[in-house]
């Protein structure tokens, strides 16, 4: 029964002196309060829990949310969702945590409002809107990265992303108006082009038409004329109801009454 008791300690002493860092994780070591230089990740970590401790950050992907009201050229505040993507790298850990300290996110997120700030004021409020936002959103990733590197090394900036921007109401009425304005001028035009083909169209027709009635004018002959005179009488001489032909005595043929 000692013998148990014995190794259940043991086992549990054993169990308290390792830290288990799992896939995505890194750990750094801390002995009478100073980083150790050492960064371990996917294994076992042994240390003595009366003097050290194993402190674990994610070395994934974070995401930082944040709602703000962003300032713009003009004067207006423009509500938008934020969304920063960052990633400790995996060596720097201790650096960032001996500057920073374990709770470095909101080191991230005070130097974002600070280069959010500085940048949208120098577009105006519809660029947010528009294609301008990817240039928005590069120059204050830009921003923050010179301001963290004074701070810390070891914090990779991923992206910045404006997402749900949300325009002043009269300004979005404004663009909307504008937007509409821009379809039904365009629509116009449409318009107007179809009209205009329609109209060459017309012109190429009766020019055809006019050409054609020239060269078949030119080509009327007296002769040609006489030939398609005699070829009519023929067609009417080969039908079988009786007719009556009214001439101006000018025609190839008169037919008469029997004699």
């Amino acid at each position: 029964m000692k013998i148990r008791v014995l190794i259940y300690v043991g086992l549990i002493v054993f169990l308290s002196n390792c830290a288990v860092i799992r896939p995505g994780e890194a750990g750094v070591k801390q002995t009478l309060g100073k980083l150790s230089n050492n960064v371990s990740t996917q294994g076992t970590m042994f240390y003595n829990p009366l003097v050290s401790r194993v402190i674990k950050e994610s070395t994934q992907t974070n995401n930082i949310k944040l709602i703000l009201n962003l300032p713009s050229k003009e004067g207006l505040s423009v509500n938008s969702e934020i969304s920063i993507l960052y990633r400790l790298e995996q060596n720097k850990i201790p650096s960032v945590l001996e500057n920073l300290g374990r709770d470095y996110e909101s080191i991230i997120t005070s130097v974002f409002r600070s280069a959010s700030s500085d940048v949208c004021a120098k577009f105006f409020a519809k660029d947010m809107h528009s294609g301008m936002r990817a240039n928005i959103e590069e120059e204050i990733k830009v921003k923050m990265k010179e301001n963290l590197e004074k701070q810390a090394d070891g914090i990779e900036l991923i992206a910045v992303l404006m997402k749900s921007i949300q325009l002043p109401r009269g300004l979005a009425n404004s663009i909307e108006r504008k937007l509409q304005a821009e379809q039904d001028a365009m629509r116009m035009k449409f318009v107007i082009d179809q009209a205009k083909l329609e109209a060459d169209r017309k012109i190429i027709d009766a020019k055809g038409e006019r050409d054609a009635q020239k060269i078949l004018a030119e080509g009327l002959t007296k002769e040609i004329i006489r030939i398609r005179s005699i070829e009519a009488f023929n067609k009417l001489s080969e039908s079988p109801n009786s007719k009556v032909i009214i001439t101006d005595g000018k025609a190839p043929f008169l037919i008469a009454g029997d004699d």
